[in-house]
């Protein structure tokens, strides 16, 4: 008698980073945000998301037409769950590596060479990746209040964040500021105009269908609205 082994093959697009798309600049800034590249001792290419955002990592997903599994995992409080996708490609592996992305890509991040058309989409990518807005009232303490709101990018690149902050001065979003953030990361931050430059910078010209982390953009539609 034989046992008989059914192999279940995945499906994804191989060929989704070889030509530039609005939705390729996206999950590329993604990637050089949060995703990473890693071999195993078989010699397996794998490229990865790690992410706290199911919504957002399924339509990934349905973007790079992947039949993956989704995998999760719960921190040992279970106050915060993780949604992995790994995607085992050697060919696409070598895409990412081509377009500047390696294994060991958190310190020595650089921004590739990205068509002017595409560059907002993948702005957004690295923003709902390592990005932040914050909105708060200062100086609380006097009669008047003042509403502002903030918004960054973190990296342990500073090479990368030096070239974020003149490529985005290019596309009149405003000079920010880059400070040392905790541990080896450096954050890039915006005030209230550069902040509302960058956002119609990234969400302009986007419908529901597009790609985007929506927690994120309501922060910076609750500021215009309180602004109001």
């Amino acid at each position: 008698m034989y046992n008989i082994i059914v192999y279940s093959y995945k499906k994804v697009n191989k060929n989704f980073f070889k030509k530039w798309s609005f939705e390729m600049a996206y999950v590329l800034g993604f990637f050089a945000a949060d995703g990473y590249i890693t071999v195993n001792r078989r010699g397996g290419q794998f490229w990865c998301f790690d992410i706290g955002d199911e919504k957002l990592i399924k339509q990934i997903r349905k973007t790079i037409k992947s039949t993956h599994k989704i995998s999760t995992r719960k921190r040992s409080d279970g106050k915060y769950t993780t949604y992995r996708l790994q995607i085992g490609s050697s060919e696409m592996c070598d895409d990412l590596r081509r377009l500047g992305f390696s294994e060991c890509k958190t310190n020595n991040l650089a921004i590739p060479y990205i068509p002017k058309k595409y560059f907002s989409d993948f702005v957004r990518g690295y923003f709902d990746g390592d990005g932040h807005v914050w909105v708060a009232y200062i100086n609380k303490n006097r009669k008047k209040q003042t509403l502002v709101i903030n918004t960054g990018f973190t990296s342990c690149s500073l090479k990368f964040l030096e070239a974020l902050n003149d490529r985005l001065e290019v596309f009149n979003s405003g000079k920010g500021t880059i400070r040392q953030g905790n541990g080896n990361s450096y954050r890039l931050n915006f005030n209230i105009t550069g902040s509302l430059n960058l956002y119609k910078f990234m969400y302009n010209g986007m419908d529901e269908s597009d790609l985007f982390l929506s927690r994120k953009k309501v922060v910076f539609e609750k500021f215009i609205k309180m602004r109001l």
